[in-house]
């Protein structure tokens, strides 16, 4: 057998345990376990569901927001937690870096698939949801997994530029922190896009569908309530270099994490 093959079944190995032993871990000592990745984002759902869809009447109007809005929170969870725990992957195994060398990039890919396969969970849940709320289930359904590679994908480009920077400077935690709370209202998840097209214009939608993951979670959500009733970046955007503007950034964010996590992992042993 050659070296090559028996090194990347090592990897392989790794990961795999890697990935087990995060997925644990996290639940380690908790009564419900792993329940608790399908009730957190439904709790959250069920207080934001009452507050802004009962009560302050967002989507009203649009059939199935309440799905909509399920489906924005899931995978708004997966987006925080795949680059919150990729953030952290390579400080939090720095005694396993010091004993044994492996690929660094190993580790960070465990935390997001960690993440990864929390979203499957919830992804199960929204499709039940789906059925009790009488969503039909049409062809553009069958683009949803596609989606959900391209927010995973830019999910580990950020993961493996948060890790090898969170090395150096433990600060980036609490900017991201702030971020990615800023991040969220800039993001049509808990308001319908059609809302803020109504109340701030055209150009406000534009400004807010910039953003990658604005587009991607907004297509995710065409995709599986209908894209009929979902306003998404190609009916906003009448100039196609303004569509393919969110791709060129998480395609740039993929290849500058994927150079500045190389260089920097030579240093990582003796600064975690």
């Amino acid at each position: 057998m050659k070296l090559s093959n028996i090194m990347s079944r090592r990897n392989r190995i790794l990961l795999r345990e890697l990935v087990i032993t995060d997925f644990k871990l996290r639940y380690q000592g908790s009564v419900l376990g792993y329940v608790w990745s399908l009730l957190k984002p439904l709790m959250l759902f069920a207080i934001l569901f009452v507050v802004f869809v009962h009560f302050l009447r967002f989507g009203a109007g649009i059939p199935h927001f309440a799905v909509a809005l399920l489906l924005g929170l899931v995978l708004w969870t997966f987006f925080t937690e795949s680059t919150n725990q990729g953030m952290q992957a390579i400080v939090g195994r720095g005694d396993l870096i010091r004993k044994i060398n492996f690929p660094k990039y190993i580790i960070v890919i465990s935390g997001t698939i960690s993440a990864l396969i929390n979203l499957g969970l919830n992804l199960i849940v929204v499709f039940i949801f789906m059925m009790f709320d009488g969503v039909n289930f049409g062809w553009s359904l069958l683009l949803f997994p596609f989606t959900i590679l391209l927010i995973y994908s830019f999910s580990l480009g950020l993961a493996f530029f948060l890790s090898a920077a969170y090395v150096k400077y433990r600060d980036i935690s609490h900017l991201w922190e702030v971020f990615l709370q800023g991040l969220f209202y800039a993001t049509p998840i808990l308001y319908p896009l059609q809302m803020v097209i109504d109340v701030g214009g055209q150009m406000a939608a534009q400004l807010l569908m910039l953003s990658p993951i604005a587009v991607l979670f907004q297509q995710a959500r065409a995709q599986v309530v209908g894209y009929e009733n979902m306003v998404t970046a190609d009916q906003i955007f009448s100039n196609p270099l303004y569509l393919a503007l969110p791709y060129v950034i998480i395609g740039g964010v993929i290849v500058l994490a994927a150079v500045y996590f190389k260089k920097n992992q030579k240093y990582f042993a003796e600064r975690v």
